[in-house]
């Protein structure tokens, strides 16, 4: 069995993990068996164990997430369309996983403890990355940068609680009625912004 493989489906598996069931909900057995992994693998790839292997997976989820932002705001100018592309997406995302799917960062961060240092600071990190691509998006659209960087902590942390109260009531509406709540006010300031340009 080829080690990288082995490695790639233990971090995979843990990502699906964060999604469904938190850092603490899926426990190394179960981890192993779900990743078809031979016993002690773990340790071999990951000596610090399931933390370890947690924060390579919040890597990767970083990774994902950069790949997917750059390629979709690169096929749109406005980058509030893209941001209303990437919200539809989610919202099918959810309703297709029957509301079982959350996102491994903020699983991560709110399954995390305070003894949880190095998982905290990964995420952390995670986040600051997406954050200042988002940021970096709507400078290059025309923005000032303190605005493009209030919006780009704005909108995610809305997609992140919409998520997190769509998980709870089984229903995309939480979601759906943030971001048009959202999205309308910018689209406002947008016109009054080009207005005084």
């Amino acid at each position: 069995m080829n080690n990288s493989d082995t490695r790639t489906r233990l971090i995979n598996t843990m990502q699906r993990s964060l999604q469904r069931n938190g850092l603490h909900g899926t426990g190394l057995t179960e981890l192993l068996s779900l990743a078809k992994a031979p016993k002690g693998s773990l340790y071999h790839h990951f000596p610090g164990g399931k933390e370890e292997l947690a924060m390579a997976a919040i890597a990767q989820t970083a990774d994902q997430l950069e790949r997917f932002f750059s390629r979709l705001f690169s096929e749109h100018a406005d980058p509030l369309d893209a941001v209303a592309h990437w919200i539809q997406s989610a919202l099918r995302r959810i309703e297709a996983s029957e509301f079982s799917l959350g996102c491994p960062l903020a699983a991560a961060a709110l399954d995390s403890g305070p003894e949880d240092l190095d998982l905290r600071l990964a995420v952390n990190n995670a986040f600051n990355r997406i954050h200042r691509q988002f940021s970096a998006h709507i400078s290059a659209a025309g923005y000032p940068s303190d605005y493009s960087e209030d919006l780009s902590a704005l909108l995610f942390s809305s997609y992140e609680g919409g998520l997190i109260m769509a998980r709870a009531a089984g229903d995309t509406l939480p979601l759906e009625r943030a971001f048009r709540a959202l999205l309308g006010q910018v689209r406002l300031q947008q016109k009054a912004f080009h207005h005084e340009l």
